[in-house]
């Protein structure tokens, strides 16, 4: 998104820090403006350490929760980027989130391994988040050129179809992709005619439809009573 590591003052590492001392901070101070019209808090090597202090954090599972209550109702939608793992980090994002949204490579294994993910949100709706829900499978990094992705997507339907939504679009394997990241730009400002850009497009409309749609049935059935 353009910005270095020598450019950030405090990330989400300091602010779940000081929410786990109880110290003053404000969350503000720390989001970064882009250009674009997408604000940030951005993240670095020091959420490694936070993750090891909240082993013996109170309300670990909290944290980030607490640190991003005071701008939720400034923001239409709140993205939280996680790492591919289940530890305590991850806890956080889904114990305070509406929606997870599950990307899945354009590999066999990557699709295998989806069912402790499924039963780590479980277990977070069952326990501490009962908002928490499942939007929908995203294939990411799908290579046309090969029969993996058609392999991997009828897996996908196969074991989790019936129950999970499964989003129409894909989003692609391009060399654009890394060339924006290594520019410190989006996608869409680096190449908003690629084939990635126009795919993010569609999954963005996608979701917003998906959400307007189900909102509308929620709607419909709590007239009905």
């Amino acid at each position: 998104m353009g910005w270095n590591e020598q450019d950030l003052k405090t990330t989400i590492a300091d602010i779940m820090q000081d929410t786990m001392f109880d110290r003053y901070f404000d969350v503000r101070d720390t989001i970064l403006h882009n250009e674009e019209g997408v604000d940030l808090i951005p993240s670095n090597l020091d959420l490694s350490a936070i993750e090891v202090a909240l082993v013996n954090a109170m309300s670990r599972e909290f944290t980030i929760k607490n640190a991003i209550k005071d701008i939720k109702r400034n923001y239409d939608y709140i993205l939280i980027d996680c790492m591919p793992s289940l530890g305590i980090l991850t806890i956080n994002a889904l114990a305070c989130s509406d929606k997870v949204i599950i990307p899945v490579q354009d590999h066999f294994f990557a699709a295998k391994g989806m069912g402790h993910l499924f039963q780590t949100i479980l277990k977070v709706n069952r326990t501490i988040n009962p908002d928490l829900a499942v939007g929908g499978i995203l294939l990411t990094l799908v290579n046309s050129r090969t029969n993996l992705s058609k392999e991997t997507l009828s897996d996908l339907k196969e074991n989790y179809g019936s129950a999970v939504n499964i989003y129409k679009t894909k989003i692609p394997l391009a060399v654009k992709t890394a060339e924006s990241t290594s520019r410190g730009k989006s996608i869409f400002k680096y190449d908003k005619n690629s084939k990635v850009a126009n795919a993010y497009n569609e999954f963005a409309k996608e979701v917003l439809e998906f959400d307007r749609q189900r909102e509308k049935n929620a709607a419909s059935k709590d007239y009905s009573r």
